[in-house]
């Protein structure tokens, strides 16, 4: 948007608003006191009719008239005359009715035969209103000054149709709104030459720019042509060609020089695009001598595999096979990469991931752990749409560890791989090994557990001495979050689980039992029951440490 329409949207509502405000109020005021004068107009007629009535009433008085018909007869007549004399248009109308709302006296022929304004009328006439009225007559709308003759009875109105009451004031705002229109379409051409007038310069100081650009003279200057801001903008932008002109060597050395870095980098992200994921290559390439050397770092480390694939895959087609893992992946590589993890490698139906290289963060096993959860949640919607279709569910089992292993690229020239080896990637394979004999979704190691203990609900599952481990480890799985009878339960198969592991195994048992009365289903604390009642049958060896050994990875 130009300056110069930006002045004119700045500039022409406010006067716009000024000249509606002055036309409005002018016009409002005009209306006001043309309507005072009609209103007054209409009162003097009523005071006069008024007036002439009591003069006359007065001389039946006097005369002792008062009570004989006929001279009543003629005075009332006399007053309708009197009336048509104040009448001063066609538009003008004088009458009378009685309490009842019946026509007594009109100076034009008018139809009352109308009950609704029969009854109007007679309602005005019983509560003695009086003064300024809008009132219907004979299907016309009109407006003028009420009063009431007692001697008579009668409840005279003096009036004008509301259409012609009001003609003078409906001109007056027309002609207001001619003006107005006009007052705005010259303030907003004013407006727009004068800020033609005022940005000129700055228009002519941008096309001496732009020819700069294009032409890369810098030895062209931009006119001075006001001792203002504006002039003082022109006389820096020239001092600042100057500047340029002078160093226009050196400029074309660090363009060289980044032209070279550019190609350099374009060379590492082609090498590295090959086997490294590009969040990977933006955290390294500040360091490109090091992206070939290996590191050793903490990170959290997440496995999973889809129960008896092998079986299942017998229920698709090839392809459709492959249409299925795809669509089973594509959610759990949204989740691991939402939670800045690096999807590490697939094998067959299996998947591994990591958090923390090459950037390491505090909570790199928290978010493993939240996507772990997060994944079985996109596992069992995406189960709810195989069964939709009659296609066989997967049952996924998820193992999470932490821990020291070596980050790098691994491989040969032609083919590598950004990975992580160690001991402890091992140790995460076979957690997601032990959900298949724990009958859990998730199994974190004691690691994890240290910290995300405070973040997310944990259970604890067992001692476990899995193939190749010399010592027992104690394994946990986690949730997202419990409900009330699920803490409750939790809480006694904890309990239960200190007493088990305390040799106290009559205790122990009441507090699974608990658990089972609150979660039925729960197979944890079953299992445990029956290995605290073998137990009280047959107590375990002094030597036993209630460590679990397996025998197959």
């Amino acid at each position: 948007m130009s300056i110069r329409l930006k002045i004119v949207l700045a500039v022409l509502p406010l006067l716009i608003v000024t000249i509606l405000l002055v036309g409005i109020t002018s016009a409002f005021s005009a209306r006001a006191g043309i309507t005072r004068i009609a209103v007054e107009a209409l009162g003097f007629k009523a005071q006069e009719f008024q007036k002439y009535a009591q003069s006359q009433w007065d001389l039946l008085v006097q005369n002792r008239l008062a009570e004989d018909p006929s001279y009543l007869s003629v005075t009332q007549r006399a007053l309708e005359s009197y009336a048509e004399t104040l009448i001063r248009g066609d538009t003008e109308l004088i009458f009378a009715v009685d309490s009842l709302g019946r026509l007594v006296m009109s100076t034009t022929e008018i139809d009352l035969t109308d009950q609704a304004e029969t009854d109007a009328l007679a309602g005005r006439a019983s509560g003695s209103q009086i003064g300024w009225q809008q009132i219907d007559v004979d299907g016309i709308e009109r407006v003028g000054q009420a009063l009431i003759f007692e001697p008579f009875g009668w409840y005279v109105l003096v009036t004008d149709t509301r259409e012609n009451f009001y003609s003078d004031v409906d001109q007056i705002f027309v002609t207001t709104y001619y003006i107005l229109g006009g007052s705005i379409a010259f303030a907003a051409i004013f407006l727009y030459l004068f800020a033609q007038i005022l940005t000129g310069p700055l228009s002519r100081m941008v096309r001496t720019m732009l020819s700069i650009t294009k032409t890369n003279d810098l030895s062209e200057r931009v006119p001075v042509e006001y001792r203002d801001e504006i002039g003082a903008m022109s006389r820096t932008f020239n001092k600042m060609l100057v500047k340029l002109e002078s160093a226009d060597q050196q400029i074309r050395g660090f363009a060289l020089r980044s032209v070279v870095a550019e190609r350099n980098e374009r060379k590492i992200r082609n090498i590295f695009q090959k086997y490294v994921p590009k969040n990977v290559i933006d955290s390294i390439f500040e360091d490109p001598t090091s992206a070939l050397e290996g590191s050793i770092g903490r990170v959290a480390v997440l496995f999973t595999d889809i129960r008896s694939f092998t079986t299942l895959s017998e229920g698709f087609m090839p392809d459709e096979l492959v249409q299925t893992l795809n669509a089973y992946f594509e959610p759990l590589i949204d989740i691991i990469m939402g939670h800045g993890g690096v999807v590490d490698k697939f094998i067959g139906d299996a998947l591994m991931a990591f958090f923390g290289a090459p950037n390491p963060r505090p909570d790199d096993a928290v978010h493993a752990v939240l996507a772990a959860t997060e994944m079985q949640k996109a596992i069992a919607d995406f189960n709810e749409k195989q069964f939709e279709i009659g296609k066989p569910v997967f049952k996924t089992g998820i193992g999470v560890n932490y821990g020291g292993v070596t980050v790098g690229n691994m491989g040969s020239e032609k083919k590598m791989d950004f990975t992580i080896i160690g001991d402890q990637v091992n140790y995460g394979s076979r957690l997601e090994g032990l959900t298949k004999e724990y009958r859990q979704d998730v199994i974190v190691s004691r690691s994890v557990f240290a910290k995300v203990k405070d973040r997310v609900p944990t259970r604890f599952l067992g001692f476990v001495q899995p193939k190749g481990k010399t010592e027992g480890e104690p394994i946990y799985t986690v949730a997202l979050d419990l409900t009330p009878t699920q803490k409750d339960g939790w809480k006694f198969y904890h309990d239960g689980i200190r007493l088990y592991y305390s040799r106290k195994f009559e205790r122990a048992r009441s507090y699974f039992k608990k658990t089972i009365e609150l979660l039925p289903s729960d197979w944890l604390a079953r299992d445990f029951l029956r290995r605290a009642e073998e137990f009280i049958q047959n107590p375990p060896p002094a030597s036993w440490n209630g460590v679990d050994v397996m025998t197959t990875k």
